[in-house]
């Protein structure tokens, strides 16, 4: 039997031990903020070579190999901003875990895009661009590719600063730049950017007016009664049977009418009817939650939490369905273009295998990228609960419908951040309303009133001037890429 090492070797042998624990906790910390780049790295790199594999021995395969590339990291960059929009507000009012809601997004982002993803695009970006100015092959792919890696990187870039902008005037912006560099000024329908100029103001103020709207509702006629829990019941079904008539309209505009012709009226009945039957099931499921809660506007968080986790999956479905496009529309032209060696068409059918790039890179953007924006979008803009959460979602779905039947080109992304802002700025309005009545806070310095400020200035700062810049910054840097890209010979 050897006998045991000496004292002061073992103070030497635990302080090695801590030495190498000390090296793997830094090694760690190192290496994770590079796991999310690497895992987008090596999808990029896997949908260049399925593209690789699926164009073959065909002619200008590299310009496709590298088109599905920017297509991929289009699709990671609006998983990781986009996405949030969706979800922020249910993870800031804690109905949601982070990762619950990141499940929760990525099946129902791929759900939407694979099964509710637009056939058919128009290939010059809703008519911004005169087909004919982009007619020749050669010039009609290097404009969408432009497009497509300026839109990529400026939502990028506006990830990393942590502003929520909108990734359907990211690629506007982009066609505008890159039409320009091709064909002139006049090759661009300016009354229709003119409406889509429009609709940075006209969706952000119309999200936020009615949340706050919906919000005032709630606080007079429940929150600020004497019987909360009786008024909930009253009222939460209802509001529950409007949510759900407000999605199916949505979904019978974007979705299934693609399938079957819908007209607006047969719409409004869809959604009238869904809101009467949903308002008379959820009677019942409301008065069985309700027993036992105490008579305070906390208990309406067990009340909101189902409508407002339902809400944010229908909204990422929604979103999947149509946003997707934005990445691998671009993508499907300029294959159908270097297929068929034509120029622009008045749309272009999007294959399945190019659908599930784009499906696969908005659910692995999102889980690589986006807890940071949901904590922004759901925490750090304005305090969310379960109800001003909900606020905001009804809102968004409305705003949407209403948008989509004045034939608004609005901006998903700005109506949703449009509407936390409205509730935090009528909270706002409301603390200051009690102040002047109050006189026990009238003495309080300006100072110290700034600094209790519900919403957060340097956030609105810095997104509304993201929102600004998104279509001027894409399209001086398609025009650009264009210039660059378009001495390389086709």
């Amino acid at each position: 039997m050897t006998d045991p090492p000496p004292e002061n070797e073992w103070k030497t042998l635990n302080k090695d031990l801590e030495r190498i624990a000390v090296l793997e906790q830094a090694s760690l910390h190192v290496a994770r903020p590079l796991i999310g780049p690497g895992v987008a790295l090596a999808f990029m790199v896997i949908v260049g070579l399925i593209a690789a594999v699926l164009t073959g021995q065909q002619p200008h395969s590299l310009i496709v190999v590298a088109a599905a590339i920017i297509g991929a990291y289009m699709a990671l960059n609006i998983g990781a901003n986009d996405v949030a929009n969706n979800m922020g507000p249910a993870v800031g009012a804690q109905a949601l875990t982070l990762g619950g809601a990141l499940v929760v997004a990525a099946v129902f982002e791929t759900a939407g895009a694979l099964l509710g993803g637009g056939d058919v695009i128009d290939t010059v970006s809703r008519g911004i661009v005169a087909p004919e100015a982009v007619a020749e092959p050669a010039v009609f792919i290097w404009a969408m590719m432009s497009a497509l890696l300026a839109g990529a990187l400026w939502i990028n870039l506006a990830t990393w600063l942590g502003a929520p902008v909108s990734t359907t005037h990211s690629i506007v912006g982009g066609v505008v730049g890159a039409g320009i560099a091709a064909a002139g000024l006049m090759s661009v329908n300016w009354p229709t950017m003119g409406a889509i100029a429009a609709s940075w103001v006209i969706s952000p103020l119309m999200g936020g007016v009615l949340a706050a709207a919906i919000l005032a509702f709630i606080k007079t006629s429940i929150i600020y009664t004497p019987d909360i829990l009786s008024a909930a019941r009253r009222w939460v079904p209802l509001l529950i049977g409007v949510m759900g008539g407000a999605f199916a309209i949505y979904l019978s505009i974007k979705g299934v009418n693609k399938v079957l012709h819908i007209t607006p009226t047969t719409s409004a009945l869809i959604g009238l009817g869904t809101t009467v039957v949903l308002t008379l099931a959820m009677r019942p499921v409301i008065r069985r939650q309700s027993r036992g809660l105490e008579n305070r506007k906390k208990s309406l968080k067990v009340l909101f939490s189902i409508p407002l986790v339902c809400s944010a999956a229908l909204l990422s479905f929604a979103h999947g369905a149509n946003d997707v496009a934005n990445a691998v529309g671009p993508l499907a032209a300029i294959v159908t273009a270097v297929n068929e060696g034509r120029g622009a068409t008045e749309s272009v059918a999007i294959p399945l295998w190019i659908m599930a790039i784009g499906a696969a890179g908005l659910s692995l953007g999102l889980l690589m990228f986006g807890p940071r924006m949901i904590r922004m979008v759901g925490s750090q803009i304005t305090r969310l609960n379960a109800v001003r959460a909900y606020c905001v979602a009804l809102s968004a779905a409305i705003t949407v419908i209403i948008a989509s039947w004045l034939g608004l080109p609005v901006s998903s992304t700005h109506i949703a951040i449009g509407g936390i802002f409205g509730v935090g700025f009528f909270r706002e309005w409301y603390h200051e309303r009690i102040l002047k009545k109050n006189r026990a806070y009238t003495g309080l310095p300006p100072e110290e009133r700034a600094r209790r400020k519900l919403v957060r200035r340097s956030h609105f700062l810095t997104i509304v001037a993201a929102w600004v810049v998104t279509v001027p910054a894409t399209a001086g840097l398609a025009a650009l890429l264009f210039m660059l890209l378009h001495l390389i010979p086709v």
